[in-house]
């Protein structure tokens, strides 16, 4: 006799349960990029002893959305001497690989739309794409600034994706596992056990005055490579009026600054997945045993959600109170500084799961 639990375990069962969770990931992330766009200009604001929005919505919770209205139902603008099948194909692009790294990001016990065994393999090519939709908006609107801001970028994500790859290695070698569900289950047990402090209780505590730092490069690299202030040099307006995005307006421009706002939400869940614990409560909580599944997971989700909100806090206040680097020592910085760094403590990783407690 058939059961209608069975449905889930054939091929129209699993791809309508995928499409589900697929969705559930992009609204979460869209309504997070709302919140977060809007606490952004708070936090700004606040810095600058301003208010910031205000006016639409209780605390100007609503100016997001009609932020996003206005994009909707402006005029697409397309410059005359553009390709335009590239120009409107930059943005698509960018909004589409800000969204497929999600695909394999752990929110909570159970919760990931494809729990891979080479996660961060699949991280490292997505996010390596993500440098071609930036090329073909600044390339396609056939115009000098966009074009100079695009190369800018180019070479400024290439650069810092290099330490960021390196400082990862040290995590998986930490963990033994290319699958970020694991190396999220490996953390469990309290904060002492988090990769940040060597990922290895009280015997790990040596390989944390490695790791910490490896934390800060990742955090810093993670501003460059989503275009952050003060790495936001592919639209610094002082030079570049904006960048690689001047001739953008409209819904294009809006799919730029979802994408780019995916990535940093994105970059503050991976610092917190690959060195904070991810969902995983900084004490042990032997209470959750006796939990659901879901309500246990809906708990984990919830410390996970609220170490992104952290970090992207000082992602914002970065943005408040750094002034913007050169761009000279923007390059220097990734390829003298932190490349160097990344791979000694590569190497020291290595030689303490050979020769440490760990071994």
């Amino acid at each position: 006799m058939h059961t209608p639990s069975l449905f889930w375990d054939t091929s129209g069962g699993w791809t309508l349960l995928t499409a589900l969770q697929v969705l559930a990931v992009l609204v979460f992330i869209l309504l997070s990029a709302a919140v977060l766009l809007w606490a952004d200009r708070k936090i700004w604001a606040g810095v600058q002893m301003r208010k910031g929005p205000n006016v639409v919505g209780p605390f100007g919770l609503m100016q997001p959305f009609a932020d996003l209205i206005k994009f909707i139902l402006k005029e697409i603008v397309i410059p005359a001497g553009a390709d335009k099948i590239v120009f409107l194909l930059a943005p698509m692009v960018s909004f589409t690989l800000g969204f497929g790294a999600w695909a394999v990001l752990p929110l909570a016990p159970g919760w990931v739309v494809s729990n891979i065994n080479v996660g961060v393999l699949y991280l490292f090519a997505v996010s390596s794409l993500g440098v071609y939709g930036i090329i073909m908006g600044g390339w396609a609107s056939n115009s000098k600034y966009p074009f100079l801001g695009s190369l800018r970028s180019a070479a400024q994500m290439v650069s810092y994706e290099v330490s960021i790859g390196f400082v990862i290695v040290t995590v998986i070698l930490l963990s033994g596992s290319l699958n970020l569900q694991t190396i999220v289950e490996k953390q469990a047990g309290g904060f002492w056990h988090w990769n940040v402090l060597g990922g290895g209780g009280l015997n790990g505590l040596p390989a944390a005055l490695v790791m910490i730092p490896m934390s800060v490069i990742f955090f810093i690299s993670s501003l460059a490579e989503t275009n952050r202030p003060p790495f936001d040099l592919p639209e610094a307006e002082s030079e570049l009026v904006a960048g690689y995005q001047v001739e953008y307006s409209s819904t294009p421009y809006l799919l730029f600054m979802i994408g780019e706002y995916a990535n940093i939400i994105l970059m503050c869940a991976l610092i917190s997945i690959l060195f904070f614990g991810g969902w995983q409560a900084p004490f042990p909580t032997p209470f959750t045993a006796a939990w659901p599944p879901t309500a246990a997971s809906f708990f984990g989700f919830m410390w996970l959600f609220a170490k992104i909100i952290f970090f992207f806090f000082l992602f914002a206040m970065v943005k408040a109170i750094v002034p913007r680097y050169r761009y000279d020592q923007l390059m220097r910085l990734g390829w003298k500084v932190f490349l160097p760094t990344s791979l000694a403590a590569v190497a020291a990783i290595g030689a303490w799961r050979v020769f440490g407690p760990a071994a």
